[in-house]
């Protein structure tokens, strides 16, 4: 399987480029974006929002 991660807005980006063999994969990359940010002080609407989606083949 195959997993590949999307934006809400339906935008492409460098991100939502890139394939991934696992789930964790693509988790870790965007724990890695988000992982700066705190929830009480977070202003998501300067972000965009990702899924992580599983691509069938």
């Amino acid at each position: 399987m195959t997993y590949r991660i999307t934006r809400h807005d339906g935008e492409e980006d460098n991100i939502t480029s890139q394939e991934f063999d696992n789930y964790e994969d693509a988790y870790d990359l965007l724990e890695e974006i988000y992982r700066d940010m705190c929830c009480s002080d977070a202003d998501y609407e300067d972000r965009p929002y990702y899924d992580i989606i599983q691509v069938d083949q």
